[in-house]
């Protein structure tokens, strides 16, 4: 048998020495996971909606949506616990229909003591010294200037009397999540309500009517994206994403191979949260439920996937727990779930965390919302996260193997003779070359009982079962202690 040259001619006759590179067997890389973060940008940004692109830092994400903007928060929010990554934005307009939500805040009375209002919006911290000589008028005149004064704030400030109206940036369900409130440190820290003052907030509400993510996702061409931030959390979106993803015909099917996976962020009560996730039953989501935190859904989001991305990347064998979700503002302790809550959000498709003695948040349990088969029983084949990040890393691992070195072979049965080195193989070496591989990630899966054999009804077509077992992660550790007395 002719050794298989791909480029040097068999008719040469010209002396003397060609030589051909084949990189066939040297294929060593590792497939490069990246973040798209899906975010709303104002008019005064300029990159252009729906048109995705590479992200090149938090300044840049300002010049791109705009300061101030859905985008570039959820940009610095994920920068502040991942700084490696290669991140790429989805840029959306507001939708045409949309509407800003609004707040306020309203200065009563005027104060009998010198002290300090602690305002906090979107969980950043404004604070105001008031004397006993200025007026409510002249306060909320102030606290608007203050607000106003900064630019990432994602909320405008108007004050008209005693009152401060507060507008979102960005129109849109988005400024509702942007929590107000006083003295989120409390008296222990040194905030508190100047003495005689009185502080009335009205929540940020009445945003309404998302940007539509369907056009924008199809933009996305084949470029992979292993990681997706989407600030939305309603079922309209999800289901836009999870059709998306989906393994029939979405970036999980046999024809794309992209795969991905969406972290989301919903705020709500133990029965709010309970209620949504047993809706949902998708293995490629991931909704972290929270209540009461002073920081953005959309920003948790992110600050979720930044502090978890780097340690999938590495090892997406290993357990994310008790990572700490870096930028997060914990919950005031009354409003955090206890651990019999937490157990039954984890039961009905919502991720958890917990709250150290410091108040820094750490991932608990990350899980997808897939809870069912399509017979609607009981499946937790795709509960942990690291299960689908584990499958994507080995599928990937395979089709470097086939398509570095079976690109352009010919295909005998098993048993044919042919010359060492020929563009030729059999399915028992496609199962040598598959077992090699398997024993090279063993550390994050490996495969039992492999069959591979040749088609029967098409002869030029190799079937491949893998009944591969991935590697668990340790998740409890029960202890009975069966004391004795002497």
């Amino acid at each position: 048998m002719p050794v298989p040259f791909t480029n040097v001619p068999a008719n040469i006759r010209v002396p003397l020495f060609y030589a051909e590179v084949n990189n066939s067997r040297a294929n060593t890389s590792t497939n490069n996971q990246r973040v798209l973060i899906i975010g709303q940008i104002l008019s005064s940004g300029i990159s252009v909606p729906g048109v995705p692109f590479l992200s090149a830092g938090v300044s840049d994400a300002q010049l791109q949506g705009g300061v101030g903007s859905q985008l570039s928060l959820m940009t610095a929010a994920y920068r502040n616990a991942d700084a490696f990554s290669e991140v790429w934005y989805l840029p959306l307009a507001d939708a045409p229909s949309s509407v800003a939500a609004i707040g306020s805040v309203t200065i009563g009375s005027t104060p009998i003591a010198s002290g300090t209002i602690s305002l906090y919006i979107a969980g950043v911290r404004y604070q105001l010294p008031v004397v006993t000589t200025q007026t409510s008028a002249l306060i909320s005149m102030a606290l608007a200037a203050l607000i106003n004064s900064d630019s990432n704030c994602p909320v405008s400030a108007v004050a008209s009397a005693s009152v401060v109206t507060f507008t979102a940036n960005n129109k849109g369900t988005v400024g509702n999540e942007v929590d107000i409130r006083l003295n989120y440190l409390g008296s222990t820290a040194g905030e508190s309500t100047p003495l005689g003052l009185t502080v009335s907030i009205v929540p940020m509400a009445g945003g309404s009517v998302d940007p539509s993510l369907t056009l924008p996702l199809a933009n996305l061409g084949d470029e992979a994206f292993d990681f997706i931030v989407s600030p939305y959390s309603d079922a309209t979106s999800l289901n836009v994403l999870q059709s998306f993803l989906g393994d029939q015909a979405g970036r999980w099917s046999p024809l794309q191979q992209l795969y991905g996976h969406v972290f989301t962020a919903q705020r709500g009560t133990i029965g709010t949260l309970s209620t949504f996730g047993s809706s949902r039953n998708n293995q490629h989501e991931t909704v972290l439920g929270f209540y009461d935190s002073p920081s953005p859904a959309w920003l948790i989001a992110s600050q979720l996937v930044g502090s978890i991305a780097p340690a999938l990347q590495n090892d997406p064998g290993r357990p994310v727990q008790t990572l700490p979700i870096i930028g997060m503002i914990a919950p005031p302790t009354a409003s955090r779930f206890i651990l019999t809550s937490r157990n039954t959000l984890l039961w009905d498709g919502i991720s958890t965390f917990s709250v150290g003695s410091n108040g820094t948040c750490y991932a608990e349990n990350i899980i997808t919302t897939y809870q069912k088969n399509v017979f609607g029983s009981p499946d937790n084949s795709y509960l942990e996260v690291e299960t689908l990040y584990l499958l994507a890393y080995v599928l990937r691992a395979m089709k470097s193997l086939v398509t570095g070195k079976y690109a352009r072979v010919k295909l005998a049965a098993n048993g044919t003779r042919f010359a060492a080195g020929s563009a030729v193989v059999t399915p028992n070496i496609i199962a040598s070359d598959l077992i090699a591989k398997y024993q090279e990630l063993e550390a994050a899966g490996y495969g039992r009982e492999l069959i591979v054999e040749q088609n029967a009804s098409n002869p030029n077509r190799v079937d491949v079962l893998w009944p591969g077992t991935l590697i668990d992660q340790l998740r409890i550790f029960a202890l009975l202690a069966q004391f004795r007395l002497s």
